[in-house]
């Protein structure tokens, strides 16, 4: 990178002397990143699956001196992305001092640079940018306009200089001209109004301006990068085609492909606390399980698959099963706690907020659908911790599940109740007969917590494949017999019934 030591630097006449050359925001951009390829440093950092699909391309671009659009659906780190291009700029850049368009000494563009140089000479003062400085972003809004990006002219200024509008000295720069030799964003292109999106095309392409019918030719040198979610197209509105031509690269990005990356970006991006931390154990089946509520999300019918399912939701939702582990340790004076399947009711407000519902899944409602898409999860996940109950229903080997059914059958039956002391809630998992054999057979080196987790988790998974029979109680969850619930008539007594479809799915 071409990174002065800037310190002696203050004229123009001293930058002349340091060796110093001029270069586009695009060539700096492209020289730093192959410095790093070639250096095998670390590029875009805290960006997780990416390695093999988006990052290379916009590799790609930059080394293509592209424009870049990021398409893609929300929650798929498109505006991080941007920001951290700038990681790929030199550390400090030249300008001369005072002006308003980040003019570079060596070529200025602004009449303010022009006038300053051609008075002082190499005595014009010059100041140095920092690299964080060299980004610009717009969140593109209906109300956005055309002197926002690209300025007007300003009757005070024309007043107080005695000039005509028709000298540029009098323009007032939006955004676009003050992000010379920097990176500008615009976020959500498709919501910029067309009219709007015409006075990008002369910019990206000839560097024309113009103000109010003023023509004003400016070599600005600004790498642009936009971003779109591709249900804008017909929701709210479209990229016009001359915009999206004249933008050389357009580049896809998508969700997390595997769990295990999933879990990763969830992890980094929590915010749980040390304490918390402290007095809550997660199980890794509990993580999973979280990053399978997402997976589920994405492929529900009840879920608008055009508005996707943000990264943000399970991260969320891993917040807010934390904070219910802990909640219920604060409630009994517990000096510390493991989370629960019961949890995972914590974590319904985090899913409500963060899918888009379908006809289908409005008719439901938004809390039943959290619920259901608990029960897929779980259901989705059991048979990679236990043998898959499908095997079992009908003749064939000897059947893993059939002491705990064969209880229940007796007219035996467990409540489960949402907040209960650790070791109330250990009498009750441990009362059912066959189920802490079962979680000890296939998982033998599981720690005390995580057996208890995997044997709550079994009677889910076993109301899921309609083995056993799932209600809603008072703050919490009963489970029993298949069959005789059907005939019971303490049912309404007891609370409500749910089938496995109408509960989870």
């Amino acid at each position: 990178m071409h990174n002065f030591d800037h310190t002696g630097i203050k004229t123009l006449g001293d930058l002349k002397a340091s060796g110093y050359k001029p270069r586009s925001i695009k060539q700096e951009l492209r020289e730093n990143l192959i410095g790093k390829l070639q250096s095998k440093a670390p590029l875009f950092e805290r960006i997780l699956g990416y390695e093999k699909t988006v990052i290379p391309d916009i590799e790609r671009a930059i080394l293509s001196r592209h424009n870049i659009i990021l398409l893609g659906l929300r929650g798929q780190a498109k505006t991080r992305i941007a920001r951290l291009m700038v990681d790929l700029l030199d550390e400090y850049m030249p300008v001369v001092e005072g002006s308003e368009l980040n003019d570079d000494p060596l070529a200025p563009i602004s009449r303010y640079a022009s006038d300053l140089i051609e008075e002082l000479g190499d005595s014009t003062p010059i100041e140095w940018v920092h690299r964080s400085m060299r980004y610009s972003e717009k969140l593109a809004t209906p109300d956005v306009s055309v002197a926002d990006l690209i300025g007007d002219s300003d009757p005070i200024k024309a007043a107080n200089l005695r000039l005509p509008y028709s000298d540029e000295r009098v323009i007032h720069f939006g955004l676009v001209p003050r992000s010379h030799r920097c990176i500008f964003v615009i976020n959500e292109l498709p919501d910029l109004q067309a009219r709007i999106q015409v006075a990008l095309f002369n910019i990206l392409q000839e560097g024309d301006i113009q103000i109010r019918g003023f023509k004003l030719r400016i070599p600005l040198d600004i790498e642009f990068v936009f971003t779109a979610n591709p249900e804008d197209y017909t929701n709210r509105g479209s990229i016009v085609t001359p915009l999206k031509d004249r933008i050389e690269s357009q580049i896809l990005t998508h969700y997390p492909k595997t769990l295990e990356v999933a879990q990763q970006i969830t992890a980094q991006e929590s915010r749980v606390l040390p304490a918390q931390e402290e007095k809550v154990q997660m199980t890794e089946l509990a993580r999973t399980l979280i990053e399978q509520i997402a997976f589920e999300a994405r492929a529900s019918e009840y879920v608008d698959a055009r508005s996707g399912v943000s990264a943000r939701l399970t991260i969320s939702a891993y917040e807010n099963l934390v904070s219910a582990a802990e909640r219920r340790a604060l409630l009994f004076d517990e000096p510390g706690t493991s989370v629960r399947v019961a949890d995972f009711w914590g974590v319904i407000p985090a899913i409500t907020g963060k899918i888009e519902l379908v006809y289908e899944g409005e008719q439901e409602g938004p809390a039943k659908v959290a619920q259901i898409l608990i029960g897929k999860a779980i259901r989705g996940l059991f048979p990679a911790y236990f043998p898959d109950p499908e095997k079992f229903k009908k003749d064939g080997p000897e059947n893993p599940y059939q002491k705990i059914v064969n209880w229940f059958g007796a007219g035996n039956k467990i409540d489960l109740l949402n907040d209960i002391p650790q070791a109330e809630y250990r009498k009750a998992l441990i009362g059912v007969p066959g189920l802490f054999d079962l979680a000890k057979k296939y998982h033998p080196r599981a720690d005390a917590e995580t057996q208890l987790f995997l044997m709550e988790f079994a009677l889910h998974g076993l109301a899921e494949y309609s083995f056993l029979s799932k209600h809603l109680i008072d703050a919490g969850l009963q489970f029993r017999d298949l069959l005789s619930s059907m005939f019971d008539s303490e049912d309404d007594d007891r609370g409500e019934e749910l089938s496995d479809e109408d509960f989870y799915g």
